[in-house]
């Protein structure tokens, strides 16, 4: 019986995936296996000694303390796609939200309240006001072409626009899914200076933190319009502010509202609605529970953020989970383990990601528990399970 902690609000459709009578599932779980989550901040939570995986039913995992998983051999999973097309969707109205000071009309109308027989002759007085570019024609920059990005990239293609992408990592998978009318910029720089609008859909990380700052604004056009929907730490918050109060800017809209950025009027503040639809809540549950259940029962790593995807059919009796620091010969001392105690390997498959490694080891015996723990005593090794084909 495996059981799985949720410390969120997870949707029924993922958790119907659970196998009757294998898993026990809910909230006040005890001891668990593993934990699944949303929005819960881990980085508050003492994480119990059996926690063998974490399935974040989202992209980012800023919520979860990923050092100290790696050092326990804890694999982290989070769900990239699942919410694509949500915050694509959301993209493609901030785009317009963003030109037409839809907003600012919407706001004036509001105003009108009690005006009556007045309220025709009022809107062609002031509709001027409210005026902005149409969207084809103009020039999208989109930086960061995973799974969102290349969605918006191609709407927009289709909305008229020309589109450029900046994404020096970008994957052979959303390279064949991108439309053949994106641009490729070779810097970062170059894409700011010939954009009208700006997107962002890219990870925080040291290195993208204040991405967006006043060094990038003075490179961009005048009255340039951008668009955070990723993280709001993407952007410098200080250097936006001033770059809107003295028009460099003409417009930012973020999923991500501040006490300052409320009080901004260029700034248009949505709260954090990007993946919050239901077809997105269903769709991060699904993989995330997919996800856990070919980790824990078959030892399959898909999609996770701190070790390497790592796929073999489980064809054999048996078969033994090995994390471990990427470091030179892990794989030898435990084959020689494996070797001296009469153990036959029928396959094996090791990648790495980073610090770390992860090795799937399918043998015909059994591994007998002192070799386990031998290997476990191996420097470096993080984690070891054995798993048996039912």
């Amino acid at each position: 019986m495996y059981r799985i902690q949720t410390l969120n609000k997870i949707s029924p459709l993922g958790l119907e995936l659970f196998p009757s009578g294998k898993y026990e599932v809910g909230d006040e779980v005890a001891n668990p296996d593993a934990i699944l989550v949303r929005s819960a901040d881990l980085h508050k939570v003492r994480l119990a000694p059996s926690v063998l995986a974490i399935a974040r039913a989202g992209a980012g995992v800023n919520n979860i303390p990923l050092p100290a998983c790696s050092e326990r051999g804890i694999v982290v999973f989070n769900t990239p796609g699942a919410n694509a097309n949500a915050v694509k969707e959301l993209a493609i109205a901030a785009l317009l939200l963003s030109s037409r000071n839809i907003l600012g009309g919407w706001n004036w109308g509001e105003t009108l309240s009690g005006k009556d027989e007045n309220v025709p002759e009022l809107v062609e007085k002031v509709k001027s006001r409210f005026e902005g570019p149409e969207l084809r024609g103009k020039t999208l920059g989109v930086v960061g072409l995973g799974a969102i990005g290349v969605m918006v990239a191609n709407d927009a293609v289709a909305l008229g626009m020309k589109v450029a992408g900046y994404d020096p990592y970008i994957s052979v998978e959303a390279a064949w899914s991108l439309s053949r009318e994106v641009e490729r910029a070779d810097t970062l720089e170059g894409l700011l200076a010939r954009s009208d609008y700006v997107t962002l859909h890219l990870p925080l990380s040291d290195t993208t933190k204040g991405l967006l700052n006043a060094e990038k604004f003075g490179l961009m056009k005048k009255g340039a319009r951008v668009i955070n929907l990723a993280r709001g730490a993407l952007v410098n918050e200080a250097d936006m502010i001033e770059a809107l109060d003295t028009d460099r800017l003409a417009s930012y809209v973020t999923d991500f509202p501040t006490a300052v950025l409320l009080n901004c009027k260029k700034a248009v503040c949505i709260p954090h609605l990007g993946a919050s639809t239901p077809e997105a809540e269903d769709n991060c549950a699904v993989m995330a529970v997919k996800q856990l259940v070919d980790y824990l029962e078959s030892g399959i790593v898909r999609n996770s953020v701190n070790f390497p995807r790592c796929k073999l059919e489980f064809r054999s009796p048996c078969r033994l989970l090995v994390a471990n620091r990427n470091i030179p010969n892990m794989v030898g001392q435990i084959t020689t383990l494996l070797a001296a105690a009469t153990i036959n390997i029928t396959d094996l498959i090791n990648h790495h990601l980073g610090e770390y490694a992860y090795n799937i080891i399918d043998t015909e015996q059994p591994i007998p528990q002192d070799l386990v723990e031998k290997i476990k005593a191996i420097d470096g090794v993080v984690r070891v399970r054995e798993l048996t084909q039912k």
